[in-house]
């Protein structure tokens, strides 16, 4: 089997292409880069002391749960870009990735042109960090904590499509209900989403899985990257949850709005 995954290189983005080759022939990485020390180096976001002290928080949450940098694989071929360029490159540069079962997209820059009608048309699936249509756009699970609720923190599983996150959803991935601190929980989000594509493509499930429409009506929020300020950051650290409070957030969250929910 081989699976082409269009990611970052995080160690979160490391993590998924890791689990990837552990169940494949075969893995394409076509890695978007960005810094590793987001707050600290000016890049996708901005650099500033408030920034500084948020993502050290996010470092340290993604460390505990998906450790440090790393190197590949031995059965993974990857192409580093810088995020953004993907889209400015000859398609033919990706031609060996693009002979594979699975095509998976999970943190890149916004697919456009030549590539996105081919992956759009073999079926591609997208890890949407929050749970879509209620949370869509950028940094959607800090904007549910913000929003005090940390029920709708996960991840959505759904078939890519030209608009942003607005493919056919195949399945909710979830953290479990445990007391734990905000920073963590976003992690775990994300360490559920990975587990629950990588088991479904493994067992063949995710190909027999019918998209289904999402409800554009039920949208709570839709936020750009330009929304998270320093002023924003800095009245979420202020007021962050406690872990007993995510507890009962998730202790009584209302799985019947999610569709097919994997709890992780």
């Amino acid at each position: 089997m081989k699976i082409t995954v269009f990611t970052s290189n995080q160690p979160r983005h490391i993590s998924l292409i890791k689990s990837l080759a552990s169940i494949a022939d075969d893995v394409f990485a076509v890695q978007e880069c960005n810094t590793v020390f987001p707050g600290q180096v000016e890049d996708f976001f901005k650099r500033s002391d408030v920034m500084k002290n948020y993502f050290s928080n996010v470092i340290n949450a993604e460390k505990r749960v998906f450790g440090s940098p790393s190197f590949l694989p031995s059965n993974v071929q990857s192409l580093s870009l810088k995020s953004g360029d993907l889209n400015k490159i000859d398609i033919d540069i990706l031609k060996p990735a693009l002979q594979s079962d699975y095509y998976v997209v999970f943190g890149s820059s916004f697919i456009k042109g030549e590539l996105i009608e081919f992956l759009v048309s073999e079926r591609a699936i997208n890890i949407h960090m929050g749970l879509s249509p209620y949370y869509r756009g950028s940094s959607c699970n800090f904007w549910a904590l913000y929003d005090n609720k940390p029920d709708y923190v996960g991840a959505t599983i759904h078939l890519l499509s030209k608009g942003l996150d607005s493919g056919s959803m195949l399945f909710h991935a979830l953290p479990k209900a445990e007391e734990i601190e905000p920073f963590l929980l976003g992690m775990y989000a994300v360490k559920s989403a990975h587990n629950g594509l990588v088991s479904a493509i493994e067992t063949g499930e995710i190909s027999k899985m019918e998209g289904v429409d999402q409800n554009k009506s039920l949208e709570i929020r839709y936020t750009r990257n330009k929304d998270f300020t320093d002023e924003v950051a800095s009245n979420y650290l202020e007021k962050q949850l406690t872990a007993q409070d995510v507890f009962q957030s998730l202790k009584n969250r209302d799985l019947n709005v999610l569709l097919n929910p994997y709890i992780l």
